[in-house]
This record gives structure tokens, sequence and C-alpha cells, in this order.
């Protein structure tokens, strides 16, 4: 399925925890990703990815925050990196693992 890159941000936080973001544009959607986009975020602490939002083949939208992992909604790309920063402020918030 060919896709372009729309989005890619790696930046170190100040605590030196890292946040990705890879958001692709399909050229056309498909079954597991109807609204077009091919997307995975992830802020990992001491090398372990603690919250991640992905689509993955076959696996449809999902979010992972700490060890749990659950269905996500997708309403659009500003929606999905909003969810994300305030996963990654409630994380900080809450304390580490």
């Amino acid at each position: 399925m060919k896709s372009h890159l729309v989005k890619h941000v790696k930046v170190e936080d100040d605590a030196g925890n890292i946040i990705e973001i890879k958001i692709w544009q399909l050229q056309m959607p498909s079954p597991d990703k109807p609204h077009g986009y091919k997307y995975r975020m992830a802020y990992t602490v001491d090398n372990l990815r603690v919250i991640g939002y992905d689509n993955s083949e076959g696996m449809g939208d999902h979010r992972h925050y700490r060890e749990k992992e659950t269905a996500y909604i997708f309403i659009g790309i500003d929606k999905l990196l909003e969810d994300f920063s305030k996963d990654i402020e409630r994380y900080l918030r809450d304390g580490k693992l």
C-alpha cells in the first residue's frame, strides 16, 4: 500500500525521554485504515515504551498506556495528537511506573 510521510518528529523531553511521532497518508483508505492514515507514536522512558498509539496492519486503531492496550476511536489527526499529548502529561503528572 503506497503512502507518504506527512509528519515525523523525534525529540527528547526535559527528563531525557523520547517522543516520536510518525504519520503517513495512504494513497487509498483500506478496511483497517478507513480514515486513510497510518501512524505510530511512542513516548519512551528509560528505553521502555510507556505510551503508544498506532494502527499496525490488522490491529486497527489502538492505544497503549503503561501496560494496558485499548481500542482507540480515530476522529482526526489533530485529535490524535492532542490525545497523545494529554497522555504524556497525565503520565508525567501521575509519576513513573
